[in-house]
């Protein structure tokens, strides 16, 4: 982020209202995601976007220590109720809901009162990784994927009560049809490009693909997918789920992300000459993340109900190896079909949930990757099997089963402490401390009860 140049802000803002209000919009969502991985918002009628763009919307710097219950904890950095922040909409990123009619959005950067970025801004995070990759030459291109529950509004906790059908069914499709013609072109109204919806494994489950962008662009995509969703589930009488393990047993809901990195127009996870064509700084990028996704869990599976997901032989990806399309390892290289691969050749990392605040995801991804090329590291060995099924001897560890370890990992870790820098990083490890303290003694039944539609 830049400082401030409000009289150009509000010009914009002045001018970006008329269009808005043009299309018939009379109010903008602004809106940010905490540490504990939840949307906030606050709301200005489109009148006031020219003095909210210029000069920001009040909020309390204590959003920096919410949990997903909205119970707050202390911290380190912590100001208590003392202090304000003022949210500063992106212009560039705003765009009317059509999910909601009369209705526009934007995801701000947060400053202080003197006009000063905010070191607990995660979008800013994200941007900031995003410019250090472009530094070195390199540009990545990152999506999200959604999955969900939906259930009838009058029976929440039944994950069969919206629609039946099995896994990947066409009969669970056909039954909600009209809703996701309606999420679908939603999304599209509003400038996301989807590439592929379908019933998924779980009872009531749906997964949504995007097309994959920038690193910042993506992790505004998804807290707008994730949104739409939400809308567009409750106009059709259902209710939405992101929670990473909706009933003790279930397969949980994933949040995937896809990452390749690129040399301007040169996709350097396909048409190198390291195994299945990594190029020697797609393997390295690739390394970076593999050795610390430990750390990485505290940042991408950063709630108690997350370790709930993370089981062997469901997918989740809960062993530290890689291999090549194999979708029981937590990194997994994605080629795509032969004649496409200069294009779609990326890195999936499977062991990550829509708990997650997704700007810290893309920045801890980028930051953990480009360590792996200051340090030129290699990969190790593919797995092409199962790895929950070898012996101990093969030497792949199971990744953290406690919130508690990954926490300990990331304080352990010699990058990302660093690159998040110290308030943030330390703020992020009080909050999980802190649902740890408040959710760590509930059982599972008890947990997913609480957590199911928090997020």
């Amino acid at each position: 982020m830049s400082r401030l140049d409000r009289a150009e802000l509000a010009q914009q803002g002045a001018i970006r209202a008329d269009g808005l209000r043009a299309a018939g919009v009379e109010l903008v969502a602004l809106s940010f995601v905490d540490n504990s991985g939840i949307a906030r918002v606050k709301a200005v009628p489109v009148d006031r976007l020219w003095s909210a763009a210029a000069w920001g919307v009040g909020a309390s710097n204590s959003f920096d220590f919410f949990l997903a219950t909205d119970e707050i904890v202390g911290g380190a950095y912590s100001h208590g109720p003392v202090g304000d922040l003022r949210l500063h909409p992106d212009l560039d990123a705003l765009v009317p809901l059509a999910a909601q009619p009369g209705w526009a959005w934007a995801p701000v950067w947060k400053y202080d009162q003197e006009g000063e970025p905010h070191p607990q801004d995660a979008r800013a995070l994200a941007a900031a990784a995003t410019a250090r990759l472009a530094s070195l030459g390199y540009n990545a291109r990152t999506a999200f994927e959604i999955e969900w529950v939906i259930t009838a509004a009058d029976a929440p906790d039944d994950p069969r009560s919206a629609t039946a059908g099995p896994a990947y069914g066409y009969a669970r499709l056909s039954s909600q049809a009209g809703y996701l013609r309606a999420l679908v072109s939603a999304l599209s109204a509003q400038g996301v490009a989807v590439e592929q919806i379908h019933p998924e494994y779980a009872a009531g489950q749906f997964e949504l693909s995007v097309a994959a962008g920038d690193p910042v662009r993506a992790a505004d995509v998804a807290v707008l997918t994730r949104e739409t969703i939400r809308t567009v589930s409750e106009r059709h009488g259902l209710r939405a789920s992101f929670t990473p393990k909706f009933e003790p047993g279930g397969v949980g809901n994933g949040g995937h992300v896809h990452l390749s990195i690129w040399d301007g127009d040169r996709n350097l996870c396909a048409g190198g000459d390291r195994r299945f064509g990594l190029t020697e700084t797609a393997e390295a990028f690739g390394a970076g993340i593999l050795s610390r996704l430990p750390a990485l869990l505290a940042v991408g599976a950063p709630s108690v109900v997350s370790h709930l997901r993370l089981e062997p032989h469901h997918w989740a990806g809960v062993f530290s190896a890689w291999g090549l399309e194999n979708r029981e390892t937590p990194l997994r290289l994605v080629r795509g079909p032969a004649g496409q691969r200069d294009r779609a050749a990326n890195f999936e990392v499977k062991c990550f949930d829509l708990t997650a605040n997704p700007y810290l995801v893309v920045a801890a991804l980028l930051f953990a990757g480009l360590a792996g090329v200051a340090a030129g590291a290699s990969l190790p060995e593919p797995v092409d099997v199962d790895p929950g099924t070898l012996p101990e001897s093969a030497g792949i560890r199971r990744l953290p089963t406690r919130l508690a370890d990954a926490v300990a990992a990331f304080e352990a870790d010699d990058v990302l402490p660093k690159a998040f820098g110290a308030e943030l990083a330390t703020t992020l490890m009080d909050v999980r401390r802190g649902e740890i303290d408040r959710l760590g003694s509930l059982s599972p039944e008890e947990l997913c009860a609480v957590m199911r539609y928090l997020h």
